[in-house]
């Protein structure tokens, strides 16, 4: 499995940087090497060629029991197992291991910053980063995620200071330029939100990191989807499979795609998926069954969608890798399908609750802009139930959120003339 997908926050990665052939070569000979290198060997396999994080996190944790010094372990599970499986409290404790086996080491202090926030403590997360910094530790993804946290808070001047110190500093410039992208989406300003995508995209590119510059792209093209930018959306998955066909890529790329009404194309990336990542965790339960339940709403079914995304309800409050930076996509998205799913089927209680779920998980999702469009699903959940008075106030909340939105934008439109109507 390629490394572009887990994005530069998961830096420590690079110490299982074996290419999935020589992982496959070297498992098949685990047996001649000493038991630190089968700890080394066995975790590469689990996450590198396989991708199941269940069969990786009892690896790693056995590993931290043999060899309770080694900081690799700790830092992999903090950052690309325990969050996807929404396990941050647990996150939260191999880093501060971590950070006490190795206090110099700003991995750590970067995992605890964020898996903090993942769990809603800010204060904790603005903590982490002062310590951080007073101990002179910076790490490339400490800046999107204290712009994160600023976001969070509010705090525009910190948001600020953290775009100034991105400037210039490649494996940095980009991926803030596409948050500063989904920033303006979520408050539904496309152009500006185009342009800072564009911006991240060239500077990728001008880095030379094709991989970065096609995440960027497509979720860019994941928010126009949701907005019902087609067009936009369908040009931006177009663009970004010229340049990859990672992952996290095709994931973004189909669920634009089944969005935006392309259901050929999106199946077949699904199919792809499926096909060469037939043991992976997220793949077999989040991005598939997310992508089929909305392929599945395509047709006017959603007694199947739902039926689809019983598998991911165990996962639906993690952070998937499609949402490291420099993707930033994916956050809840099964969540928000299902809420849909449950609107078609005309089941507005139970499709408020899931959009309650996204609202009331602000800190995982951050910016990403079903943040914004859960208070207007909502809504129209409570407007189904006969709740008008809450569901004016959905409706309400949605559109104090896009006060500065571009005029005509397809879902911000049929919003106004529902809000018109409600009686």
């Amino acid at each position: 499995m390629a490394h572009a997908w887990l994005g530069t926050t998961y830096s420590l990665i690079s110490e299982l940087s074996l290419a999935a052939e020589s992982t496959s070569k070297a498992y098949q000979l685990r047996d001649r090497a000493s038991d630190a290198e089968k700890f080394f060997i066995t975790a590469s396999y689990e996450m590198q060629v396989l991708g199941d994080l269940e069969k990786a996190q009892q690896t790693f944790e056995l590993w931290i029991r043999t060899y309770p010094r080694d900081r690799v372990p700790y830092g992999i599970l903090g950052a690309v197992v325990y969050p996807p499986l929404g396990e941050f409290k647990k996150a939260l404790a191999v880093a501060r291991a971590q950070i006490e086996i190795d206090p110099d080491f700003p991995v750590g202090y970067l995992q605890l910053g964020f898996n903090a926030q993942y769990l809603g403590d800010l204060d904790e997360a603005d903590r982490t980063f002062q310590r951080a910094a007073a101990r002179k530790l910076e790490a490339p993804d400490m800046v999107p995620t204290r712009f994160d946290v600023a976001f969070l808070k509010n705090d525009r001047a910190a948001m600020e200071r953290e775009v100034t110190g991105s400037q210039g500093k490649p494996g940095v410039d980009d991926g803030m330029a596409a948050r500063q992208g989904f920033v303006f989406a979520y408050t539904g300003q496309f152009a500006k939100a185009r342009d800072m995508a564009q911006r991240g995209v060239d500077l990728a590119k001008g880095a030379k990191q094709p991989g970065r510059a096609a995440l960027i792209q497509a979720s860019a093209a994941s928010w126009e989807a949701i907005a019902g930018n087609v067009a936009a959306a369908r040009q931006g998955v177009a663009a970004a499979l010229e340049l990859s066909h990672d992952r996290d890529l095709e994931y973004g790329a189909a669920v634009a795609l089944a969005l935006s009404g392309d259901a050929s194309r999106a199946q077949t990336l699904a199919d792809d998926l499926i096909t060469r990542f037939p043991e992976d965790t997220e793949v077999r339960f989040v991005y598939g069954p997310a992508i089929r339940a909305l392929l599945a709403l395509n047709r006017r079914d959603p007694a199947t969608a739902l039926a689809l995304l019983k598998p991911a309800a165990p996962y639906d409050l993690g952070a998937p890798l499609s949402s490291a930076p420099p993707g930033f996509f994916g956050a809840l998205n099964t969540v928000y399908v299902r809420g849909l799913a449950y609107l078609a089927a005309h089941q507005g209680a139970e499709a408020a609750a899931e959009f309650q779920k996204i609202l009331d998980h602000r800190t995982i999702v951050v910016s990403d802009p079903i943040g914004a469009l859960a208070h207007l699903q909502r809504g129209r959940a409570l407007a189904m139930s006969g709740e008008i008075g809450k569901a004016r106030q959905g409706y309400d909340e949605f559109f104090a959120l896009w006060k500065d939105a571009d005029p005509g934008i397809p879902i911000l439109e049929q919003a106004k003339a529902e809000y018109a109507a409600l009686k």
